[in-house]
C-alpha cells in the first residue's frame, strides 16, 4: 500500500467506507504537554540556579526523565518525582526535605488539570462516530488515563479505550488482532511521530499525523520512511479535517 501525503494548502484525500479510527488522547483529543511544560517553568523559577541557566537546567531535567523513564514510566506522578530527584542533584543534596517536597507538589498538581479538548475535537468525533468505529488509544499510568478520559466526556463517542503503558509496533498488532479489526481499513490517527505514526506504519496499519505545536520533546522524531508493505501516511493540519478524509462513504 502506496504513502500518501494530505498537507495543508493540498487537496484533502477522501478515504472512502467505513472505517476503523483508532485516536490517541494527550494532544490529540485535549491539551495535555501545555500543564508539564508551564510546571517545569515554575520549577526552574523555584529552583533559580546560580551558575546553569534555565536552557541547562530544562537539558539536565530531560535526561533524567529519560533515565527515569523505564522504571517510573509516563504521567503526573512520574513526572513529579523526575523534578523532585532533579532538584535535589542541581542542589547537591543541600535542599531541605520541605523544599523537595514543593517542588514534588508543582508535578503533582497536574493530577488536577481541566481537560480542554482541542478545536474542533468534539465536533468532528460526533460526525465521525455516526460513519466509523472509533477507540481511544492512549499510553500511561492507567489510573491516570482512566480519569482523563472520564473527564473528557467523550467516551460514549468511541467502541473502546484501550489505555498501554507504552506504545510500539507490537501494541498496534494486539489491538488489531484483540478488536478482529482489517489492518488496511484501520489507522492510528495522533500528534506523536514515535508514538502513534512510526509503530502504527510499522506494524502494517495507517495512520494519520495531525502535529501540535507542544509536543512532548520526548515523543518527537522523525517520520520514518515507509516500507512497501507499510500502511498509508496521511499529514493534515487540524483535527477538524478528519470529517473531510473519513466521510463515511461507501
Amino acid at each position: 500500500m502506496s504513502t500518501s501525503d494530505s498537507r495543508p494548502g493540498t487537496r484533502i484525500e477522501v478515504v472512502p467506507g467505513r472505517q476503523n479510527l483508532l485516536i490517541d488522547a494527550d494532544d490529540t483529543l485535549w491539551e495535555n504537554n501545555i500543564y508539564f511544560e508551564r510546571a517545569i517553568e515554575r520549577f526552574i523559577n523555584v529552583l533559580n540556579h546560580e551558575h546553569l541557566t534555565p536552557a541547562e537546567v530544562r537539558t539536565i531535567f530531560d535526561e533524567m526523565e529519560v533515565a527515569t523513564r523505564a522504571t517510573h514510566g509516563y504521567g503526573a506522578k512520574a513526572f513529579a518525582h523526575t523534578l523532585r530527584e532533579t532538584f535535589i542533584a542541581l542542589t547537591e543534596g543541600n535542599a531541605t526535605e520541605a523544599e523537595a517536597d514543593e517542588v514534588e507538589r508543582i508535578g503533582l498538581s497536574i493530577l488536577g488539570m481541566t481537560i480542554e479538548p482541542l478545536p474542533g475535537v468534539v465536533s468532528t468525533l460526533e460526525i465521525l462516530s455516526q460513519h466509523h468505529d472509533l477507540y481511544i488509544v492512549t499510553k500511561g499510568e492507567y489510573h491516570e488515563q482512566r480519569l482523563k478520559v472520564d473527564a473528557s466526556g467523550m467516551e460514549p463517542l468511541f467502541s473502546g479505550v484501550i489505555i498501554t503503558h507504552e506504545k510500539s509496533p507490537a501494541t498496534y498488532h494486539d489491538a488489531v488482532a484483540s478488536l478482529t479489526l482489517p489492518a488496511e481499513k484501520t489507522w492510528m490517527i495522533g500528534n506523536s511521530p514515535r508514538s502513534d505514526i512510526n509503530p502504527a506504519l510499522e506494524a502494517g496499519i495507517n495512520a494519520v499525523f495531525i502535529p501540535h505545536p507542544h509536543t512532548w520533546r520526548l515523543e518527537q522524531a522523525e517520520i520514518a520512511a515507509t516500507r512497501p508493505d507499510a500502511g498509508r501516511l496521511l499529514r493534515l493540519s487540524r483535527f477538524s479535517e478528519l470529517a473531510e478524509v473519513f466521510p463515511g462513504r461507501k
